[in-house]
């Protein structure tokens, strides 16, 4: 249990210093983009592909990706030695430290409610942790395996073409769906075949580990979507609500998840304050924190970072 708190914390710290980063990234790309009289939206609002995926080459944005998949890897192990709803919640407390880092790097200020939230969040995970008792099973039908996969492709595919069409309205959308992404990614890993003993042909002939590529890689063209497109706490915090509930529920009914003895009350009463505090961060933070190049006319020393 200890090894999988520190894992699961380390995997947040990695999550939230890389969002930021690539926000910053986003952001000097995005500026770049302007000075040079680059279009960077599409028709309807959007930022284009070849703005996102010239957000994609900054500096920045690399060495926060690269955060990411370090976190991803220390995320993927907390998720097979923590109950979902434990590892996840954890792991999404991430939005503390890109709140933190926001206020130093993206010249954010956060107001007073938003830190209020940010306190519940981190109350809702003491509660969590307090409550949880061990992992269930890893093992789940292979018909379970091909739903997570499909369910996972329809909602990246189909939801990050419904938030290009939505426009600077999508951030909150976006990050909801790049959750999903990560979401479904934390099912994945701990439901995978040929892990344990490791069986190379089990894993590669198991839908869920393209389940697991589907869900990291297209969650993380999304949230760089949403990146682009508004707030980066509104859209890790509506990223935190995709990839919080979704695990949280599947391990709780279908892979045997649990609470300690009489404790269940405090579990159910720190995942829907988890929950609940996220939506606050993304809910009064979405109006003062602009999209990217709103505020960063302002703000010329972010390219220096």
């Amino acid at each position: 249990m200890i090894i999988g708190l520190v894992t699961a914390v380390a995997a947040s710290a990695c999550y939230g210093t890389g969002s930021v980063l690539q926000a910053v990234g986003s952001r000097r790309s995005a500026r770049e983009e302007a000075a040079k009289g680059a279009t960077t939206a599409t028709e309807h609002g959007g930022p284009s592909l070849s703005s996102t995926a010239k957000a994609a080459v900054t500096w920045e944005f690399i060495l926060g990706s690269v955060l990411d998949l370090i976190g991803f890897g220390l995320g993927a192990l907390a998720a097979r030695l923590l109950p979902l709803f434990l590892s996840q919640t954890i792991i999404s407390a991430n939005l503390v430290i890109t709140a933190v880092l926001s206020i130093k790097l993206l010249g954010i200020r956060l107001k007073q409610l938003e830190w209020a939230s940010i306190g519940v969040l981190c109350s809702a995970l003491v509660l969590l942790a307090v409550s949880a008792g061990p992992e269930g099973g890893h093992h789940a039908d292979m018909s379970f395996h091909w739903w997570l996969l499909i369910i996972t492709t329809v909602l990246l595919v189909g939801g990050s073409l419904v938030v290009r069409r939505m426009g600077s309205k999508g951030a909150i959308v976006a990050g909801l769906l790049s959750g999903l992404g990560f979401g479904g990614l934390g099912v994945g890993v701990r439901i995978l075949n040929g892990v344990a003993p490791f069986e190379l042909g089990q894993l590669l002939s198991d839908p869920a580990l393209y389940a697991v590529l589907i869900g990291g890689l297209g969650g993380m063209y999304v949230h760089t979507v949403a990146l682009q497109l508004g707030s980066v706490n509104g859209a890790t915090a509506a990223l935190v609500v995709g990839e919080t509930v979704l695990p949280g529920v599947v391990g709780v009914l279908w892979l045997g998840d649990s609470s300690k003895a009489g404790l269940a009350w405090l579990g159910v009463a720190g995942f829907l304050l988890a929950v609940v505090s996220a939506v606050g961060v993304a809910y009064f933070g979405q109006d003062t924190h602009g999209a990217l190049g709103e505020a960063d006319a302002d703000q010329p020393e972010l390219a220096h970072h």
